[in-house]
């Protein structure tokens, strides 16, 4: 029997960076590859990324386990430098595990920096997937997106 989990969850994060210097490590498709990625054991196989309204991404990659795991985004609003809104579907191999919408605010930080505000509202498919799970993982990213900025500054 299908069943869906319903969460959301809003992780905030402060760059010592200027917002149009965040905004272009999401926006710029060769910043966005440094740091929007599996971890170490997983190994990309696509990507591809229209940044504008109605836009598409695609990421997919492998795991050590033979798995692939699919992320397939459409931008729904992009406001440049204040907001992007998208919606994704993640897949493993040919599983549907999760359809989520993300909004990533981007607003005046401390000392010049960015204050970036990541809200996603997920519907989590079957028990393949869950909100902690996908928070931890974002969290990951945000991590990556530090490092990528304080390297690329």
């Amino acid at each position: 029997m299908s069943r869906t989990v319903h969460a959301t969850f809003t992780i905030e994060r402060e760059y010592p960076f200027p917002i149009p210097r965040v905004y272009a490590a999401w926006a710029d498709p060769k910043a966005k590859a440094q740091w929007f990625a599996g971890p170490k054991d997983w190994k990309q196989k696509h990507r591809e990324q229209e940044f504008r309204v109605g836009g598409a991404e695609h990421l997919s990659g492998t795991w050590a386990n033979g798995k692939t795991t699919h992320f397939d985004a459409r931008y729904f609003d992009i406001v440049p430098n204040e907001r992007i809104v998208f919606a994704y579907e993640m897949h493993v191999d040919a599983t549907r595990i999760s359809v989520s919408l993300s909004t990533v605010e981007l607003k005046p930080g401390k000392d010049g920096g960015t204050k970036l505000v990541l809200t996603e509202q997920g519907a989590f498919l079957d028990g393949f997937d869950d909100a902690a799970g996908r928070e931890k993982g974002t969290e990951g990213l945000l991590d990556s997106l530090e490092s990528f900025l304080n390297k690329n500054g």
